[in-house]
């Protein structure tokens, strides 16, 4: 069992969010800046990393990044302002 990662990327060309979950965060958006990641990001990059969460589980990781995607951007903004206090 290893350690999963539900992120929030910041795509510097139109300012949105991306949510993500992944197994190696650092890898995953160095992919995500050479345009291999998502094929959302493979437009809009560079991307910047403004959040993320750590959990046990992929199960718990992938329900957790369904979750932050149904959010408003709003609320993702106040989840990662809360985060940085």
């Amino acid at each position: 069992m290893g350690q999963f990662y539900v992120y929030i990327l910041k795509c510097e060309k139109d300012k949105s969010f991306y949510t993500g979950y992944t197994v190696d965060l650092p890898r995953r958006i160095k992919e995500h800046n050479r345009g291999n990641g998502a094929k959302y990001t493979r437009a809009r990059g560079p991307v910047e990393l403004l959040y993320y969460e750590e959990y046990i589980s992929r199960q718990e990781a992938m329900h957790r990044e369904r979750e932050i995607k149904k959010l408003s951007r709003c609320k993702k903004m106040q989840l990662i302002k809360n985060e940085m206090k």
